[in-house]
């Protein structure tokens, strides 16, 4: 499908990189913005999107999604309007392989929808003992090196990768965890874990991990992403670390700014998540970090089977379906804490895209066009047949959102309008 002239008319235009919130029409040329505000002399729409009562926005980035089945997860992208997303490295096989970047690249420009940014294996097999070749990897298409949630047990091949990272100017992503505190563990250590009798997983076991992590990237210079923080001491870690001019970022899963242990309910396992839902006071504080910029925001898709959630707590498969929840939930934040609209729509576009390095994140004249249109107060219910993800497994499932996405457009391509199929 080729790139056509489009005219966005009559939406309100929000561009938080650049400071951009009044109404104005978005003129699309050759898979770019060609224009805002006035129609250009030359431009002729082949197309014309009504955004009335809509707002249009840069597209989504969403820092770490989790791709099972490609057609099925990249369709809810686009329908969540999310035009470029982070595929961690834990796939089946790991990508360790610069063959198995390129072949997921190939695939998911194939498809032409959401664009795909690989996160590489920080060492083979993501076993945590040798490095993987990074630079083959990097050159096959990875932005950036992680374990995703598997442990690295030697803190000095942890120091090793960082090196080689800081030396060829990769980034690295963790997710701040320390394994031996966290072993067993299913549930926030609190009331609601010791009431239910579930093995828990402490705050330090977060703290203790940051706190290693932020330390060997002050002696290595890398580049260092601190993903899914879980709890408001981690945040305040971050904070300190930045005080001392550590160019550190961090992201938070949209679920654990709504979600804290209460919800976990009576053993609710489409609430289980890695790192686990913590308790009020720490979803307070990591609101607040959003809200401060100090915290982008990531959907963290998981897509589960069914079959792995309908099993006792402890052995239900963690992680939730989030691609299409991302936007409304985060609108939701949004309005219960009093969030103007720009700064929040500034953690999922402009943020993320400086975080990953992408070209995404703006609407400026000449850039990409990778858009998104959405009806701000447009109410829906999240069921099995809204959701375009094959697996529907979240703690949100039968409940009622408000902010729905009209249009998506990447590349200057209509790939989602709301009624079709």
């Amino acid at each position: 499908m080729q790139a056509e002239n489009i005219h966005i008319r009559g939406g309100r235009l929000i561009d938080p990189k650049n400071g951009i919130d009044r109404q104005a029409d978005v003129f699309v040329a050759a898979g770019k913005v060609r224009a805002i505000g006035e129609t250009p002399a030359d431009f002729s729409a082949a197309r014309v999107i009504d955004a009335a009562g809509c707002v249009v926005c840069p597209g989504l980035v969403d820092l770490s999604a989790r791709l099972s089945t490609l057609d099925s997860d990249l369709a809810a992208a686009v329908a969540g309007g999310i035009t470029a997303l982070a595929c961690p490295p834990d796939t089946q096989p790991p990508l360790d392989e610069p063959g198995l970047v390129e072949q997921l690249v190939r695939q998911a420009e194939s498809l032409g929808l959401a664009r795909v940014f690989p996160i590489g294996a920080l060492t083979r097999q993501l076993a945590g003992e040798r490095l993987s070749e990074t630079v083959s990897l990097s050159r096959a298409g990875c932005i950036a090196f992680s374990q995703a949630t598997r442990p690295i047990f030697d803190t000095q091949v942890l120091l090793r990768a960082m090196q080689y990272a800081a030396t060829f100017g990769h980034a690295v992503r963790l997710q701040p965890q320390d394994h031996y505190l966290a072993r067993h563990g299913v549930a926030h250590d609190g009331r609601i874990a010791a009431r239910l009798g579930l093995a828990v997983i402490p705050v330090c076991a977060e703290t203790v991990a940051l706190s290693t992590a932020l330390n060997l990237a002050f002696d290595t210079g890398v580049r260092l992403h601190l993903s899914k923080l879980s709890s408001a001491a981690g945040v305040e870690l971050i904070r300190q670390a930045r005080a001392r001019g550590l160019e550190v970022s961090c992201d938070v899963a949209i679920h654990h700014l709504h979600l804290a242990d209460e919800d976990i309910g009576y053993f609710d396992g489409h609430a289980r998540f890695d790192p686990p839902l913590r308790s009020a006071e720490d979803r307070a504080g990591l609101r607040a970090a959003v809200a401060e910029g100090l915290v982008a925001v990531c959907s963290d898709h998981t897509p589960v089977g069914e079959d792995g959630k309908q099993l006792p707590f402890d052995e239900t498969s963690p992680g939730a379906v989030g691609l299409e929840l991302l936007l409304p939930l985060l609108l939701r934040w949004a309005r219960e804490d009093e969030v103007p609209l720009a700064a929040a729509l500034a953690r999922v576009t402009c943020d993320p895209a400086a975080i990953l390095g992408i070209e995404a994140g703006s609407l400026e004249a000449g850039h990409r066009a990778d858009l998104c249109v959405f009806a701000p107060d447009e109410p829906w219910r999240v069921t099995a047949a809204t959701l375009r993800s094959r697996e529907k497994n979240t703690p949100f499932l039968g409940g009622e959102m408000i902010g729905r996405v009209r249009a998506t457009l990447v590349g200057g391509r209509a790939v989602y309008e709301a009624g079709q199929t």
